[in-house]
């Protein structure tokens, strides 16, 4: 492979011409002095500069064209391969035949064209394994989520229904002996029974599906307080203002923060009163859920009971901020703020 520069060959291109146009005007030269020795010399000076303009053009025009076509050719192959790699067929490869600038782009393109076929060889696995750990993660979600109702099950409605039937088996021995003592009995069975449903309740809201299909948040929000209301007994208060239309994700995020914040609510803080407001300020939404529960202490309570850890992944997720201020006997105050692009 020749190792030239198109400067070099530029400059060859202009020795030749210079070359020839020398030999053409001295050959010339001479058929003009054989052939009219007796010109005037005003005639020679006129004729003369015209003679070597004509000579360098023409043998200028032909050098050039000669060496500007074949690089033409070159930066076209050059410009039908680039198009070649902008459609994705990087398999292609270009030959060289000159080691000069334009082949040194051939040899950077081909460079190139080869890690953009590695790297899309690689993005390909990727996505494969990516698909093979997504159906590994959602297996194993569905086994955590599984073990975690069971767990609550066992810890919270499974033991209140030990206590009820303990409860009632004792109040129907007693009603034959001291019927006061069994009819308070069967009130506190009857509190009880009216907690564990509040608690499985709670429990089949974290059952709910995330999709929130053809509705807004505010609207599918409204449709879940509604129902547990109607179930509960809580009261709510909304206060929504009129949001733009999100991304599916920051929705979806949001009322899956909002159901475990209620989900805790109803569990945990024994609440009878709920305040919830969505708003905008500031190119940001606002969420905020106030309950009048039992609260907590904040440097005392365990994550895993009240489902922090998820309400922060989540929140995480859509690039928003999670505050929770909480004090025993104070109730419980939720607020998520996130920001919206544009």
């Amino acid at each position: 492979m020749n190792r030239t520069t198109l400067r070099s060959k530029l400059i060859k291109s202009t020795l030749y011409t210079s070359i020839f146009s020398g030999i053409i005007f001295f050959l010339g030269l001479q058929i003009w002095l054989f052939f009219l020795p007796a010109a005037s010399p005003l005639a020679f000076s006129l004729f003369l500069p015209l003679i070597v303009i004509l000579i360098v053009f023409t043998t200028g025009n032909y050098f050039t064209y000669k060496d500007t076509g074949s690089l033409l050719n070159r930066l076209e192959d050059l410009s039908t391969h680039i198009k070649v790699l902008s459609r994705g067929k990087f398999s292609e490869r270009m030959e060289m035949s000159d080691q000069d600038e334009i082949g040194k782009i051939c040899s950077e393109l081909n460079e190139l064209a080869e890690k953009l076929q590695n790297q899309v060889a690689s993005l390909q696995n990727l996505a494969n394994q990516k698909a093979e750990l997504a159906d590994k993660a959602r297996g194993a979600a569905i086994i955590e989520e599984r073990q975690r109702l069971a767990r609550d099950l066992h810890d919270a409605v499974s033991q209140q229904l030990f206590a009820l039937n303990m409860m009632s088996s004792a109040s129907i021995k007693l009603m034959d002996r001291d019927m006061e003592t069994a009819k308070a009995q069967m009130i506190d069975v009857a509190d009880l029974a009216s907690k564990a449903q509040v608690e499985m309740r709670a429990l089949l809201l974290h059952l709910r599906p995330i999709q929130l299909s053809d509705d807004s948040l505010c609207a599918g929000i409204e449709k879940l307080v509604e129902e547990l209301e109607k179930k509960s007994g809580v009261h709510f208060h909304l206060t929504f203002e009129e949001l733009p239309e999100l991304p599916s994700g920051i929705e979806e995020n949001l009322f899956r923060i909002v159901q475990e914040s209620l989900g805790n609510a109803l569990r945990h803080a024994d609440s009878s009163d709920i305040r919830m407001t969505i708003k905008m300020k500031q190119n940001q939404i606002l969420l905020h859920i106030k309950d009048n529960g039992t609260g907590f202490e904040a440097n005392q309570q365990k994550k895993g009971a009240y489902g922090l850890s998820t309400m922060q992944e989540r929140c995480d997720e859509i690039g928003g901020q999670l505050r929770i201020a909480s004090r025993t006997g104070e109730g419980t105050l939720v607020e998520v703020r996130v920001p919206l692009g544009g």
